[in-house]
Order: structure tokens, then sequence, then C-alpha cells
């Protein structure tokens, strides 16, 4: 059986200096979202969309979403196939594109996970996990655009 689940969250514009939007270049784009019992999360646009380079923007909290989801699928199914992981890193990387009329998408997501293993006779099996993790991972069921993986080797 389905189960659901719902999220909340606030998101206040704090970029305002005073006009409004009266002009492109004549407000902030600073953010704060909250949800309750969390700390605040600072965002912003992106720099070349006018925004603060010291805050997340929606772009990396997508890729972050991505990377941290895979990274959950994959813990999941290494305990289901008896594989005991010991650390696990990633250096993801999202490509965007902006057409001329100013909108824009993502093309693709490339996720490259560095997985340490208690038993490295299991690597094998462990590399073979990404594909359902892959499968598993509610955000990246939710993009329409490839969310890719590459296992890394664990440095020696």
């Amino acid at each position: 059986m389905a189960s659901q689940h719902s999220y909340a969250l606030a998101a206040e514009w704090t970029g305002s200096t005073g006009s409004g939007t009266t002009g492109y270049r004549d407000y902030g784009r600073n953010v704060v979202l909250r949800i309750d019992g969390k700390p605040d999360l600072l965002a912003s646009a992106d720099v070349p969309f006018r925004g603060d380079a010291d805050r997340w923007n929606p772009e990396e909290l997508l890729l972050a979403a991505l990377s941290e989801c895979h990274l959950l699928s994959y813990l999941h199914v290494a305990v289901k196939h008896g594989v005991v992981v010991t650390g696990y890193t990633d250096a993801a990387t999202g490509h965007m594109v902006v057409t001329p009329d100013d909108a824009g998408h993502f093309t693709r997501v490339d996720l490259r996970p560095r997985v340490e293993l208690a038993d490295e006779s299991q690597r094998s099996l462990a590399d073979s996990l990404h594909d359902e993790a892959n499968r598993l991972c509610f955000i990246a069921n939710s993009v329409n655009f490839p969310v890719l993986h590459t296992p890394v080797a664990p440095r020696g």
C-alpha cells in the first residue's frame, strides 16, 4: 500500500531595499527558508542572477537534494544486501542551460559517490547497488532529467 507524506516550509523574501520590484536591479534576492524546529536556511539567487554568493541558491539546493537522496537510498539498499558501508562522500555536479527567453532547466546531474566498505571483497556488489539506489531515490524520481552515478574508487 502506498503511503503519503507532506512537507511544509515558510519562505520569506528579505531582499526588499525599500522600493520593491520597481526595476530589475532595485531589489535583493535574499530569502530565508524556515521549517519549525530547524535552523533557518539563508538562500538567494545564483550570482549570475544577481544573488548573494554566501547563500544557498535553488540550483545548489536541488543538487544537494539529489546527492543526499542517493546517499540515503544507497545506505538503505546496502543494508538490504548485507553490505557494510563505513564511509560515503559524493562530488556531485549539475548542468543547467538558460534559454534566450530567460527560462532554464537542468540537463543532467552527475553523482560521483566514493564508498568505503568494511569488506572490500564486496566492491562489485556495492558498486552495483547504485542502480537500485537511483531507482528508489524519491528526488531522482521527481525530476525530468537524468541523474547519473559513477562510483569512484576509495582512497587507498
